[in-house]
């Protein structure tokens, strides 16, 4: 009998400013597996409701959208990385998302159990692309819940702080962690069996060597 082989799914979650984007994608090039980041795609419905001039403060409205907006995953590669994009009708908002009025309007239709569920739905079927590194705040504990690969990255508040104004982003940092680890539907927590870094003092090549270290670990021997 020919079982399939599922795929791996690498979860790294955490904190906003621990380094799971930049530690995400070096792990991804590293493996040769694919990168998804899953707050671009919240960041993708952020933007499509302004777009459509949906009132972001009305979850049902949102959620309203969300069950008719027209979208496709696709896989690119950029620079040695594979990465799944998620396209709304055909179109990737690649800069677009990545504004302060964006940030602010997914922050809250972040928080709709609605919305979470057709995320967690469209980030589990990312999987047909193959082998996933996968960021973000659920992966986890909430999307991929039954994967060994577990991981949850953190950061000292002011270390967290400095990193985002590093990259010119003012944001208050401890009300997003708040808001983050108290909304009802699945908010940020450590997953059960998650490896836990405080790269506080680390750099990211020092953090990313300590994750392929620990994949390593958990990784089949090869027969």
């Amino acid at each position: 009998m020919n079982l399939k082989k599922h795929p791996i799914v690498i979860a790294i979650d955490g904190t906003s400013a621990s380094g799971k984007s930049t530690n995400s994608k070096l792990v991804a090039k590293a493996l040769g597996y694919i990168y998804v980041d899953t707050g671009a795609m919240y960041r993708t419905l952020g933007w499509h409701c302004l777009q459509k001039r949906v009132d972001i403060h009305d979850p049902k409205a949102v959620a309203m959208l969300c069950r008719k907006w027209k979208t496709s995953l696709e896989c690119v590669e950029k620079n040695h990385l594979r990465s799944v994009h998620l396209l709304v009708d055909g179109y990737y908002p690649d800069q677009e998302i990545r504004t302060a009025e964006v940030s602010a309007a997914t922050s809250l239709i972040a928080a709709i159990p609605k919305v979470r569920d057709w995320m967690k739905k469209t980030q589990r079927s990312c999987n047909q692309f193959g082998n996933l590194v996968m960021e973000g705040r659920d992966i986890g504990t909430n999307v991929f819940p039954e994967t060994d690969y577990k991981f949850y990255l953190d950061a000292k508040l002011e270390e967290r702080t400095s990193r985002r104004a590093a990259d010119g982003v003012h944001e208050n940092l401890a009300a997003r962690d708040q808001r983050d680890s108290q909304r009802a539907a699945a908010p940020l927590m450590i997953a059960l069996g998650a490896k836990v870094l405080d790269n506080s003092k680390m750099s990211s090549a020092e953090t990313s060597a300590w994750l392929l270290a620990e994949i390593k670990k958990l990784m089949p021997p090869v027969k």
